[in-house]
């Protein structure tokens, strides 16, 4: 079993929302070092001198992780000043809550270039170091927006099925070495870390609390979980959708669920405040 005790915990996207929570979880059950990146600077900072003040050692580096640059020079030092991390925290991700004919070539390529491009460059960077030393441990905070689609959340559904399917598919190479290598994959559905103002929860599922979900998400790293799908409803939409057809599908989950138009009056973070690199207020 995975032991944070100790552990080296890298978290993208960790100076807000649950990436903070998931990087100070690890430090409350005892992980000697906390490395954070992040692309806003002034947040990082600020949680950076909060979490030393609280007698952790903490490493910030700020970085864009779809800047495959950034990527690769903040990870050799990384491995240069710290070593290689013992636990990956894959939670950097952004969304964009609007019809896709609404959406600029910018607004596609920046979501894809962050939810999936920076998700795989930030572990092909690192993976190698764990794969040398023989153990690692690899969380990806996918969605349950990768198990079925959702209008208005079309091109962050397409990232997150693609990192769903990536991390599965990574996992099994992993397991196939005979080392001490896990993957856990996190289909959470809405969080309430301030980003998901305007959002309807569907019926019967009701917005994750940010420490709930960091709690989940840390005992399943601690006992090497393979999929971590919250809430409770989450685990019946593989089987629903593999047993309905679509159109009854849509009719009974998309619309009497109220999942389809969970993301009419989606407003999100407002545009004053900066937008960090955590996709865990928008998951539906």
């Amino acid at each position: 079993m995975t032991k944070i005790s100790n552990s080296i915990v890298l978290v993208t996207g960790g100076a807000s929302g649950i990436g903070k929570l998931m990087g100070l979880g690890c430090l409350q059950r005892g992980a000697r070092r906390l490395i954070i990146w992040d692309i806003n600077p002034e947040t990082l900072q600020q949680v950076t001198e909060e979490f030393r003040a609280q007698g952790y050692q903490v490493d910030a580096f700020e970085v864009n992780v779809s800047d495959q640059v950034q990527v690769e020079q903040a990870a050799q030092k990384v491995l240069r000043q710290v070593g290689t991390p013992t636990i990956l925290f894959n939670n950097a991700g952004i969304v964009v809550g609007k019809p896709f004919v609404e959406h600029t070539y910018q607004d596609i390529k920046r979501t894809l270039d962050v939810n999936i491009l920076g998700v795989m460059a930030v572990t092909q960077a690192l993976l190698p170091g764990m794969i040398a030393r023989g153990s690692g441990h690899i969380v990806n905070i996918a969605s349950a927006a990768g198990l079925l689609p959702n209008p208005r959340m079309s091109v962050y559904a397409a990232s997150k099925w693609a990192v769903l399917g990536w991390s599965e598919s990574l996992r099994l190479e992993l397991e196939a070495l005979r080392q001490d290598l896990h993957v856990t994959t996190v289909t959470p559905s809405y969080i309430d870390t301030g980003m998901s103002a305007g959002v309807k929860a569907p019926f019967l599922t009701p917005i994750l609390q940010p420490e709930t979900i960091t709690k989940s998400i840390l005992d399943a790293v601690e006992c090497n979980g393979i999929i971590l799908r919250k809430p409770a409803i989450v685990h019946l939409l593989p089987l629903l959708r593999g047993i309905l057809p679509s159109r009854l599908f849509d009719r009974i989950v998309g619309h009497g669920f109220n999942v389809y138009n969970s993301m009419d009056d989606f407003t999100g973070r407002p545009a004053a405040e900066p937008v960090p690199e955590n996709p865990h207020v928008s998951n539906v």
